[in-house]
């Protein structure tokens, strides 16, 4: 069995968050949760003890609140290591507020690292984005030795902090994982958390799913001359639980290099620092998904063509294939169990209305 650690995840209630936290808390490790709660529900923090059989450790503040974050540090010097997903995620919203998304993934993740830096507190698995890529000049399937260039804020501010992390790997002796991705989809088996963030979601599939339980109108599609069989763009899924599994594979090999630094005495300055895609091969256009969410829920789900946006591309697959070879380890969820799993949301929700 392996050895319990204790974790600290930054904004853990949130969407992928939350499906880690039931990863690393079944996998028998205790979790100290920070949020503030600014679009995410606190009834999230319920579902998750519920599903692990235990009450999570929450802290609801800001990582700006460096006061009350440096507490946490003090207070639970048994931290082993930090899951960092606090970052604000709409490209949209970027584009429109860039000083929003520069203070609040840089400037916050700044202040994580200097209090983790302070605090001898060195592992971390980071919450990267397909966006770094250089998209429009790149052919698909992306790798991680790709050309790496931003075309919005958002993408930006993830590419900042890449670089943030590989320099403090360099010379603060962090010991980093970046996973990219960027289309993490459905829900918990459980059907008790999936993505429900208190606005109008900015990725597609809960957005299509908002329609279908007609909470919103339509679904726009921006879009249909795209260089795509249907015309409308292509991006690769992923099931979320897959995405939750991958940042405790990556943890893992966190802790299986310092054990290797133990064993064969290397010096504390020897750092770790590596990227990997997690993506599954498993692409769907726009009308596909719209499709599908139909099919899974048997209501109709209506739409309309609107203008492109800026910051829309063709197509954005990428190559999973390190993930396999280091952690041994590949997606196990089809789409279609994806499917399944929104169809036992989707019923969970209209039994409890």
């Amino acid at each position: 069995m392996k050895e319990s650690k204790t974790i600290l995840i930054t904004w853990w209630l949130g969407y992928i968050g939350s499906h880690t936290c039931t990863v690393f808390g079944e996998a028998g490790h205790d979790v100290i949760i920070v949020d503030n709660l600014s679009n995410s529900h606190s009834e999230v923090l319920e579902n998750i003890s519920e599903i692990i059989g235990k009450k999570p450790t929450f802290y609801n503040i800001d990582i700006k609140d460096i006061s009350a974050f440096e507490s946490i540090f003090r207070n639970h010097p048994e931290i082993d290591g930090i899951i960092h997903f606090a970052a604000k995620k709409a490209v949209w919203e970027s584009c429109e507020d860039p000083f929003l998304y520069y203070e609040n993934n840089i400037i916050w993740t700044n202040n994580l690292l200097k209090l983790m830096n302070k605090y001898d507190k060195r592992n971390i698995v980071f919450s990267s984005s397909a966006t770094v890529y250089d998209a429009p000049k790149l052919l698909p399937p992306f790798s991680e030795n790709d050309r790496l260039w931003t075309y919005n804020p958002y993408g930006t501010t993830k590419l900042v902090m890449e670089y943030m992390l590989k320099d403090l790997a360099s010379f603060k002796w962090f010991n980093v994982v970046n996973l990219r991705y960027f289309n993490p989809i459905w829900a918990h088996n459980s059907g008790l958390i999936w993505e429900n963030p208190k606005w109008v979601p900015g990725n597609l599939v809960p957005y299509v799913l908002k329609v279908a339980k007609w909470d919103i109108d339509q679904v726009q599609i921006y879009g249909d001359d795209y260089d795509t069989e249907d015309g409308t763009w292509v991006r690769d899924y992923i099931h979320v639980m897959d995405v939750a599994e991958a940042h405790l594979s990556a943890y893992d090999q966190l802790g299986k290099y310092n054990e290797y630094k133990k064993e064969n005495n290397i010096n504390e300055s020897k750092w770790y620092f590596d990227v990997f895609n997690i993506w599954t091969w498993d692409w769907k256009s726009v009308k596909e998904i719209i499709e599908l969410v139909q099919k899974v829920t048997e209501k109709e789900v209506p739409s309309k063509v609107v203008a492109r946006r800026s910051w829309d591309i063709d197509t954005s697959i990428a190559n999973p294939q390190k993930a396999k070879q280091v952690f041994g380890r590949e997606y196990k969820r089809s789409i279609y169990q994806a499917i399944e799993d929104a169809r036992r949301f989707v019923n969970n929700i209209e039994k409890n209305n």
